[in-house]
Parts: C-alpha cells; sequence; structure tokens
C-alpha cells in the first residue's frame, strides 16, 4: 500500500501519523478514486456505519414548488421535518465524542440557561461545476505545498487537495472553497454581558471569485476572493469603504492579501494592511479579529499546524430561515442565539489545530477548526488564550442556494471569558443577491476612491 494512502487511511480512523518528510502528490492510482469512492471533492461518498450520516447526494435538497428562480427568496426546502434530538444541560454527555470542544463548553456554562443544540437528518448535497471537479482531479496529481506550506504550486482552479495528508492542505481547501458571487445589505450585532444587543454595522458587501472566472488557466497570481463593504453605520463610520484581494495560492513572503480603506475624514484611500490576523474587527465592535471571519482567514504562517483526523461531529448545517427568513433582532437571545432558530447536524468534519509559533504574535495561543468534508468550508471553530484557556467558540451557518452550486452564511463568535456573542454578515430578509458583475473598477482602489464621499 502506497505510504500516502495509509496515512490517509490513519487520519480518517482517527489515528495521528508522525510526518518526517513532505508527503507527495497523489498517486493517479489514488486519484482515480475521487468521483467512485470519494465524491470528486474528496469526501467519502457512502454514508455512516449507523445511517446516521447518508451517503453523498446532489439531489438531495429538492427545489420548493414555491420558489421562484432569479428571486433570491431561497425557501425553506425542509419546512416540515422536525428535530430527531435535542441535546441540552441533562444529556450532552451522552453526545460528547460527537460534539465540538466549544459546544461542549457552551452546554456547559449556558446549558441551564437554556443553550441546546437541535439536531435534524443530515442533508449532503453539497456541489460544484463540472469543470471545478475536472480540475481538482488534476491538482490531486499536481499540486503541491512549498515555500513553508504558504504557497500552491501546479494548481488550477478547483480543490487543491482532495486526499489531504496534513493541516495546512486541508486549511488552504477551506481558504480557496468554490464560492459564487454575491451581495447583500446586512446589519451586524453584538450581544454585552448585560444581555443587551447593539448594533456595531450596517452596510452592503460584494463579493466576486477572480480566479474561478478563467477556469482552464492556471490560479498563478490570481485572486480568489476580491470583497468590497460599503459601510452606512454607526455614524461615524457611515461612508467608509474596505476593500480586500485574497489570493488564490500564495501567501509566501512579499505576497498574501492586500486591503485597501477609503475614510471619510481623510477623504482619501490608503493600505490597510492590518486588516488581518488578530486586529479587531470594528464591524462586530472589536468583539472577535479579521481572521475570525469564515472561522479563519487569512496567512496561516503565525501557527504550526496539526491535522487531528476526521470525526463525525455535530455542527450547524442547512440554516435557510436562519439565513434568508428571519430579522436578526429578533434570533438574539441575552446570552446566546435563540435555539430555536438553529438547526444542527451530524457530519463528518477534518479537525485542524494551530499552535502559536514560537517568536510570533497574536492574541490566540491556540486554535481548532472543524472543516465540513463536503464542501471544505469551516463551520465550527475555537480560540484559546495565551494561558491556554478556551477564549471564544466560532459557529458557520450556512444553507446551500439549491438552484446552483454556491452557499450563503453567517459566522458567530461567542466570547465565553467575557460573555459577550455576535453575529456577522447575515443578510437581511430580501436583501441576499446571487451573482455580482466583476467588471470594470468597483473591485479597485480607483472605483473606491470615485464612489467615496467628497
Amino acid at each position: 500500500m502506497p505510504a500516502r494512502h495509509l496515512i490517509w487511511l490513519c487520519l480518517v480512523a482517527g489515528l495521528h501519523p508522525v510526518f518526517t518528510e513532505a508527503v507527495a502528490a497523489a498517486s493517479p492510482e489514488e486519484a482515480s478514486r475521487l468521483g467512485t469512492e470519494l465524491t470528486p471533492l474528496g469526501a467519502e461518498r457512502a454514508g455512516n456505519a449507523d445511517g446516521s450520516i447518508p451517503p453523498w447526494d446532489p439531489a438531495m435538497t429538492p427545489i420548493p414548488e414555491d420558489y421562484e428562480p432569479g428571486s433570491n427568496n431561497y425557501i425553506n426546502p425542509f419546512p416540515n421535518e422536525k428535530p430527531l434530538c435535542t441535546i441540552d444541560a441533562g444529556n450532552w454527555q451522552d453526545h460528547a465524542q460527537q460534539l465540538t470542544e466549544g459546544s461542549k463548553a457552551m452546554l456547559e456554562k449556558l446549558g441551564h440557561d437554556g443553550f441546546m443544540l437541535r439536531v435534524y437528518p443530515s442533508k449532503r448535497s453539497h456541489s460544484a461545476p463540472d469543470w471545478f471537479y475536472a480540475n481538482t482531479l488534476k491538482n490531486a496529481v499536481n499540486a503541491k505545498l512549498v515555500a513553508g506550506g504558504q504557497k500552491i504550486e501546479n494548481s488550477l482552479p478547483g480543490t487543491p487537495f482532495p486526499i489531504p495528508q496534513s493541516a495546512l492542505e486541508v486549511l488552504w481547501n477551506h481558504m480557496i472553497r468554490y464560492a459564487e458571487p454575491s451581495t447583500q445589505d446586512y446589519d451586524v450585532y453584538y450581544v454585552n454581558s448585560n444581555g443587551k444587543p447593539i448594533l456595531s454595522t450596517t452596510a452592503t458587501s460584494a463579493l466576486v471569485y477572480p480566479m474561478y472566472e478563467t477556469p482552464d488557466e492556471p490560479v498563478g497570481d490570481k485572486a480568489w476572493l476580491k470583497l468590497r463593504i460599503n459601510y452606512k453605520a454607526p455614524a461615524r463610520r457611515a461612508g467608509e469603504i474596505l476593500l480586500v484581494h485574497e489570493p488564490g495560492a500564495d501567501y509566501s513572503a512579499g505576497q498574501g492579501r492586500r486591503a485597501w480603506q477609503y475614510l471619510t475624514g481623510q477623504r482619501r484611500v490608503r493600505l490597510a494592511p492590518a486588516v488581518a490576523f488578530d486586529t479587531p474587527n470594528p464591524a462586530v465592535a472589536g468583539t472577535s479579529t479579521y481572521d475570525d471571519a469564515f472561522i479563519f482567514n487569512g496567512s496561516p504562517e503565525r501557527f504550526d499546524w496539526k491535522l487531528l483526523g476526521k470525526r463525525e461531529m455535530i455542527v450547524p448545517y442547512s440554516n435557510y430561515d436562519f439565513i434568508f427568513k428571519h430579522e436578526v433582532e429578533n434570533m438574539l437571545g441575552e446570552r446566546f442565539l435563540k435555539p430555536e432558530f438553529v438547526r444542527w447536524e451530524k457530519h463528518r468534519v477534518w479537525v485542524i489545530e494551530a499552535t502559536l509559533k514560537p517568536g510570533q504574535r497574536h492574541l490566540y495561543g491556540k486554535r481548532r477548526l472543524y472543516i465540513d468534508e463536503d464542501s471544505w468550508s469551516a463551520v465550527a471553530g475555537e480560540t484559546y488564550d495565551a494561558r491556554g484557556n478556551l477564549w471564544r467558540v466560532q459557529f458557520n451557518y450556512s444553507a446551500r442556494l439549491y438552484d446552483g452550486h454556491a452557499s450563503a452564511g453567517a459566522n458567530g463568535v461567542y466570547d465565553l471569558l467575557q460573555d459577550i456573542y455576535n453575529l456577522n454578515g447575515k443578510p437581511k430578509p430580501g436583501k441576499y443577491r446571487h451573482g455580482f458583475d466583476s467588471s470594470g473598477q468597483y473591485f479597485t482602489p480607483k472605483g473606491m476612491a470615485r464612489a467615496g464621499v467628497r
């Protein structure tokens, strides 16, 4: 059996092999498993032993009869489903093996105040375009990490490491996961330790993914994401603009993220290198960091990364009503999001852990990420302070757009040490729009300057 295949089997079984040298790209024989026993993106096609995780099926999510194509009104396709079980303060230890460390900490601390997990039937319908599958198959045998894991060579627009052998390969799969252009209007709230919700941001965001616009060309120096946020509130930030270009294959020295800000007080565009790492994010009034968005984003350079294997975990999933139907204000409880609005499912996730490198600086001494095997999107995470205390618990609340291949979502962070939580990026009902024109200067510094308040 090839060494790489043996290592992969160990990881799936939850064992932690010791890496003494770089692992070569997958062999053609190993890559042939993609689309057969594995999905085209590398997940296990089969369900689990007891049937609580079903086989992968792109047609599993039906398009509701009431859905109007092009309306962007993504109606819940499972409106009549009831929870299979509820995990609360009284029974969570019976489910401990399938709970993230963050979920267990919240149930232990907040369960007697009503925090609970309502677990529904699992759905595995994530899909991507055929060209993305074809590129992923090529990446499996050609793509490789260099520059200490900061750069991918020989990759096409697709999942770079569908049969991953290291934490950094899993992380890169998350960082450049498949996505499609969108724009939305949204409000951001945090809830303080007194249980009072505070509006910290009102904004419009637009996201495009340039590297996927030329699927037949190597990624090279193309951007994975271009993000522009126009701030409307609070009054002190109204008129500000943030622009971020996120790389598709290279965070090595001199490369990586580029960011710009338009500040109304200065009336000019300036580079914004601080929009990264552990800089407190003003969009959530500093209650989480810039690299907390999407559970993790940006360069992995400040941490040593360890792959803990694949596990069956209960995580937020298929949250259609949460994302598209409800006003965010109605979902905010005094200490946590009201449980009746959140759908949880059991899924297989890759678990990776990061420890701060000696000599590096970051608010977090350690962090753990749970990355969905089907979509390669991080669905949960935890961060720890320098003393090893569990500090912040992260969840990604997402819903697949059943008329295509994309997903929409929002990110929540619970601060267990200060009893604060936030919710960032949830669109206002009726204000999510799938698709956006990336032509012209909208995603350039010059375009920011032209739109700035004079």
